[in-house]
């Protein structure tokens, strides 16, 4: 084992954490966009939390959780729509392409 136990080198050939996240960034961008849009609905709620008046915490949490899912959700169905749509092009170009 190295004295250096803290810091992670990937063995030769491998990517590194950084590359390899900006590489299925690059894939995928809707994920981080999804991530992002659930942190900041998660943050806002909880700056939000001194002013939820009589609502009980586990009410205000669980409508927390309901809306930073549904940024997640909403990107993911956005990514899918993409995608299907995106094939149907191709599909419609390659049928234009062999008539």
């Amino acid at each position: 084992m190295s004295a250096n136990k803290g810091w992670w080198v990937p063995p030769e050939g491998e990517d590194s954490v950084s590359e390899k996240f900006l590489r299925k960034t690059r894939e995928s961008p809707l994920v981080p966009i999804g991530l992002g849009g659930c942190l900041m609905v998660a943050a806002y709620r909880i700056y939000r939390l001194k002013a939820r008046g009589s609502t009980k915490m586990s009410i205000h949490l669980i409508h927390t959780r309901v809306a930073a899912q549904a940024c997640a959700v909403g990107a993911i169905m956005i990514g899918a729509v993409y995608t299907m749509y995106r094939d149907y092009s191709k599909r419609t170009a390659q049928d234009a392409g062999e008539k």
